[in-house]
Formats: C-alpha cells, sequence, structure tokens
C-alpha cells in the first residue's frame, strides 16, 4: 500500500546522499534496512496473525452446518399401544436460510480486516526503518566526532610541542606547558569518549536485527549534504497518503463492514426442517415439514446497530485529529529542520573560514612571540567548539529530516542552487 520502493528510497536517502558506491566490507543504510526487514520480531509477527485472519475469512464464508435428526415417538407405549406398536420414528434434514445479506457482511468483514493488516504491516516496517535510519546516523555521528576530536588532538599536539620549545628557550613560563598538556589531555579524552560512544551505537543498531557481538563499521556518510525542502504547505499535501492516516480508512471500511453486518442481523433467519416420519401401528410414512422465525429481530438488533453507526462516526474525528497532530509534527520537523540546516551551513561558510585563519595567525604569532598562549589556545578552542557546533546542528537536520520523511513517505533531493556547505568536519 504505502511503503512504496520510493518511500523506502526517502529513508534511504537520509544518510546515502554521499555513500559511496562500494562501500567494501563496511554496512551500508540499505545493509540495515535489509537486515531489519528480514530479521525483526516486529515485522515476521504478521505471518501468524495473517494466517489467523485468513481462518477468520474461510470460517466466514462457511453456511449454517446442516442438521440430520432422529426422533423416536411414543416408543414403548402403555395400554393399547404397548411395546413399539405405537411408535412414531422421524427421519429429517434441518437447517438454516441467512437472510439480509448476513454470508456477504461476514465475509465482507473478515477481508476488510486482511486488508487493514497490511497497511498496519507497512506502517510498522516504515516506523522501523526510521529507527534503523536513527541509530544508524547515530553511529555515524560518532564517527564524525572520533574524526573531529583527532584534529582536536592534533592541534592539542602541535601546541603542546610549540610551548616547550619557548619553555626550552626561557621565553615562557613552565605553566604555559602545563596548560596546554592539560588541554591535550582534555582532547584526548573526548577522542575516548566519542569512541566508547561509537561502540554503544553500533550495539544499539546491531540489536534491531538480533546481533549481540557486531564488529561492522558503517560507510562513510556526508553528514553536511542537506536539501531544500519545500515549504509545509507543500508537503503537508502528502500527509494523505501516511500508514497513520491510511490506517483510518482501513477502520473505516472495517466499521462500514461491521455496521452492515449489524444491519443484516435486523432480518432473523428462517429455520426449515424437511423429514419422513414412520408409523410403526401401520407401516405407514408420511413427509414432515417445518418452518421457524424468530419475532423482535429488528428490535434486537437495533442497540448493535447503533454502536456501529457510533463507532463509524467517531472514526471520522479520531482521523481529524491525528491529522491535526500529523500536521503539527511536520511544521515543527521542518521548522526545526530549516534552522538547523541554515546554522550548519552559515557557520561553514562564514564562521569556521575565519576562525580557522585566525588560529592560524595567532600560532604563528605565538611562535614568533607576538601573542600569548592564552590567545592561541582560545582561538583553537572557539575553533573547535565551532566545528562541533556545526556537526550538531547537522545531525539535528538529519533526525528532522528522517522525522518528516517518515510522515511523508518522499525522498527529497537537494535542490541545485542549495548554498555551499563550508568544509567538511
Amino acid at each position: 500500500m504505502f511503503l512504496r520502493p520510493a518511500a523506502r528510497a526517502a529513508l534511504v536517502t537520509v544518510l546515502a546522499w554521499a555513500l559511496p558506491a562500494h562501500a567494501g566490507d563496511r554496512l551500508t543504510l540499505d545493509d540495515a534496512f535489509a537486515r531489519v526487514a528480514r530479521t525483526h520480531p516486529d515485522l515476521r509477527l504478521f505471518g501468524p496473525r495473517s494466517d489467523v485472519l485468513l481462518a477468520e475469512l474461510e470460517q466466514a464464508s462457511l453456511r449454517p452446518a446442516m442438521r440430520a435428526d432422529l426422533e423416536l415417538e411414543n416408543a414403548p407405549g402403555s395400554g393399547a399401544l404397548h411395546g413399539f406398536d405405537g411408535a412414531e420414528l422421524t427421519l429429517s434434514l434441518a437447517g438454516v436460510f441467512e437472510r439480509g445479506g448476513k454470508l456477504d457482511a461476514r465475509r465482507t468483514l473478515a477481508q476488510r480486516r486482511i486488508d487493514a493488516l497490511a497497511g498496519e504491516r507497512e506502517a510498522q516496517r516504515l516506523d522501523l526503518l526510521a529507527e534503523t535510519a536513527r541509530r544508524y546516523l547515530a553511529m555515524a555521528a560518532a564517527d564524525a566526532r572520533i574524526a573531529l576530536a583527532g584534529e582536536d588532538v592534533a592541534q592539542r599536539q602541535r601546541t603542546v610541542a610549540a610551548a616547550r620549545k619557548r619553555l626550552q628557550a626561557g621565553a615562557s613560563p613552565e605553566s604555559v606547558l602545563l596548560t596546554a598538556q592539560a588541554a591535550l589531555a582534555r582532547a584526548e579524552l573526548d577522542q575516548a569518549r566519542a569512541a566508547q560512544d561509537r561502540d554503544a551505537a553500533r550495539q544499539h543498531l546491531a540489536a534491531l536485527w538480533g546481533e549481540r557481538a557486531p564488529a561492522f563499521e558503517v560507510a562513510a556518510a556526508d553528514l553536511l549534504d542537506l536539501p531544500a525542502l519545500e515549504p509545509p504547505r507543500r508537503l503537508a499535501a502528502l500527509l494523505d497518503a501516511t500508514p497513520e492516516l491510511q490506517q483510518f480508512a482501513d477502520a473505516q471500511r472495517i466499521a462500514e463492514a461491521r455496521l452492515q453486518l449489524a444491519r443484516s442481523a435486523a432480518r432473523p433467519d428462517l429455520d426449515w426442517r424437511l423429514g419422513v416420519r414412520r408409523l410403526q401401528d401401520g407401516g405407514d410414512t408420511g413427509l414432515v415439514a417445518g418452518l421457524s422465525l424468530p419475532l423482535g429481530g429488528a428490535r434486537h438488533a437495533q442497540p448493535e446497530i447503533r454502536m456501529a453507526e457510533a463507532g463509524l462516526a467517531g472514526l471520522e474525528v479520531e482521523r481529524e485529529a491525528r491529522g491535526a497532530a500529523l500536521y503539527s509534527t511536520l511544521v515543527q520537523a521542518h521548522g526545526r529542520y530549516t534552522g538547523a540546516r541554515l546554522e550548519a551551513q552559515r557557520l561553514g561558510a562564514e564562521v569556521l573560514p575565519r576562525l580557522e585563519r585566525a588560529a592560524e595567525a595567532a600560532a604563528r604569532a605565538y611562535r614568533a612571540g607576538a601573542a600569548s598562549y592564552l590567545e592561541w589556545a582560545q582561538l583553537q578552542s572557539e575553533h573547535t567548539a565551532a566545528r562541533q557546533r556545526r556537526l550538531e546542528a547537522a545531525l539535528e537536520a538529519r533526525l528532522a529530516l528522517i522525522e518528516l520523511q517518515r510522515l511523508t513517505g518522499q525522498a527529497f533531493v537537494a535542490a541545485a542552487d542549495a548554498p555551499a556547505r563550508g568544509p567538511t568536519p
């Protein structure tokens, strides 16, 4: 139903814009999707549920069973009809003639429940793919943080070397060297923490397909490649196809089938009986027949009809409420994405180049004795913090984009005139 190939591709593109064509032994997002779709119990559960509903459809398609009755009367008798002389033996066939279209109503209800199961499965599958994309993003983000920490460590190592050289030359006190070494230790701690976070993210991702001792790495992704999106009012038109609203359409069809079944109960079934009776006394046989029709069927069916009508009316109100909530979520996610994307791009295009040049100038000035260690260290810290802030903004945008794609089931591509991203972290 909803999860067309394009919808699956929507989540793939969350991280796959910059994936290399050949990732080697590294796990791609597409590989993670395939493992989850193949092994996750929430999806495999739909197999037994489908079997149950198919059995219910088969049962609903059966007509009422016929009955074979054998009845013996007046045996043994008394008086003139002593022994079996006055016995009457009746062999008959009985059944129920359903009226009001009950058979078709039962079959329709069972079939509607089967149709709705497909929508539930696609909704569950799309939610799982979104969760997979979020966990994959967490591991890719940990890799990016490790890279940032590694560059910060290298920068701090150069600072320590410069401080030691000036100390040996008698141009700065030992406190400067100790401060630089402390900053290096903090950078190394950040690097170790990022590596630990990557291990935890790997475990969290692998848990989706039940792997207990994962050792894979994720394929490299350009986390700063953020596409331009259409305005929320344009994206809101795609919400009608979201699985959450499609499930209301399925529920409405089920409720309509239940209402039709309740209405069919207003016409009572006709019980019939046809057989042969033998009179033992004279050896005669005769035909027996009978009809039975319950009275008051329409009155007894009214409460169930009213319940079905109320349930059907309530579904429309629930759908409107859910649609409003989904639109609110879409607008919020769009705003988060737009703001985070703008921040990441402006930091990369305007802030980071200036801080990088300033840090390089401060390094040259420090080595020449024209700047203090504090000035150089402060610029280094500001440059590292800006790079980290840009990464966090890009990650926030990615998470918002995953939510937007989960809601709409559409893949968004970067506009041709998207602003430049600036240096890669």
